[in-house]
């Protein structure tokens, strides 16, 4: 197949475009290399086989170009992000779905399979349990709440603490900017699809973990952090406790599920979780990164915490693998495979200071009232 892939020079884009190569099939990458994720131009390990178009995906000219005798579509190209300029996130991400399916309709253009990247974050704060109510969707923990420091979900019919739960794919509940963009692109991507007869598939990936993730991106999360902050023997700022629940998934399991779904007809027009099925507290995982690097510096658990932030999110991946897929790469692996990555690099600037300042001058990394 000949396959075009949105964003195929990022983490997980320039990994699938690797799989698909190694499956023979022809690919196109189109990407603006945006900064501050390609900081430093065209990555060097986009494949020569592969063909480059440099352009921004909202732009329509350009992606007509794109589709040109295209059999499938990975768009994976998305604006992430916790700063507050809200509508980037809907320009980029929801508008150039739109337009995929916009000019495959207006052209009458073969697509045989679109697979959209969605997001955990559409889960919202995910799934819980009171035991006195049963299961319930909480909505964002409010300032009001956040600013005492009190981190956890509260009944809303009878205050007690609540427990949180594997979320399946029926809760949906995004609360943030970015959520609320992939939520839109899976109705899109969705609807459309099914309207018009183009297949079409929504994975939504939980934390996802390895090497030629942006050095340069405040949103690509712990692993960036943890890993950086060793590196330049800085004490990491955990927020809130650091006992909220994550779920971290390998990008070769990542990679894994978006060629099946291409392949399995099974897939076509539903949403899937694709996690890596156990979660860790955020202390826990940042345990096993000074394990693996062999590195121990104390966290600053210093009572901060990031405005918009799910306290919980764990998802239940058992839709995914009932079509026969399974994560299978141990979390200690994608940690050693990102310091390692990290180690061969010779250009790395510390930003870690200019990002936290940043995020704390945007209002989004907030302080609790003493």
């Amino acid at each position: 197949m000949r396959i075009l892939v949105t964003g195929g020079a990022g983490f997980i884009g320039s990994h699938t475009v690797d799989r698909l190569l190694q499956k023979g099939h022809e690919v196109r990458i189109l990407d603006n290399l945006q900064k501050p994720v390609h900081l430093k131009g065209k990555p060097d390990y986009i494949p020569e086989k592969a063909e480059f178009i440099l352009g921004d995906v909202r732009d329509k000219v350009t992606l007509e170009k794109a589709l040109q005798g295209i059999d499938a579509v990975y768009h994976l190209a998305a604006y992430q992000d916790y700063l507050p300029d809200f509508s980037t996130y809907f320009h980029v991400n929801s508008v150039s779905t739109a337009l995929i399916y916009e000019i495959i309709v207006e052209k009458n253009l073969p697509i045989k399979k679109v697979i959209v990247a969605s997001s955990q974050a559409v889960l919202g704060e995910g799934q819980y349990r009171c035991e006195d109510h049963g299961e319930l969707t909480p909505d964002i923990r409010l300032e009001e709440q956040l600013s005492r420091g009190d981190w956890e979900h509260h009944c809303p019919f009878c205050g007690k603490y609540m427990k949180y739960l594997p979320t399946p794919e029926q809760k949906i509940n995004p609360q943030n900017q970015y959520a609320m963009s992939k939520h839109s692109q899976e109705i899109i991507a969705i609807n459309l699809g099914r309207r018009y007869g183009i297949p079409s598939v929504a994975m939504r990936y939980s934390i996802v973990q390895g090497p030629r993730q942006s050095f340069y991106n405040a949103y690509s999360g712990a692993m960036r952090i943890f890993n950086l902050h060793l590196y330049f023997d800085r004490q990491p700022t955990i927020y809130e406790d650091g006992l909220q629940i994550r779920d971290y998934v390998n990008y070769k399991d990542v990679v894994n599920a978006n060629v099946m779904v291409l392949e399995n007809d099974k897939a076509d027009y539903q949403g899937f979780n694709v996690g890596g099925g156990k979660g860790y507290t955020v202390l826990d995982f940042y345990g096993k990164v000074q394990d693996v690097t062999g590195k121990r510096i104390d966290p600053i658990i210093a009572m901060y915490y990031r405005y918009g932030d799910t306290r919980h999110i764990f998802s239940d991946i058992s839709k995914l693998k009932s079509l026969g897929w399974a994560p299978g790469v141990p979390i200690e692996e994608s940690i050693r495979e990102y310091w390692e990555y990290l180690r061969r690099q010779t250009d790395i600037d510390d930003i870690l200071e200019y990002a936290e300042k940043t995020m704390m001058k945007k209002g989004v990394v907030r302080a609790v009232k003493k």
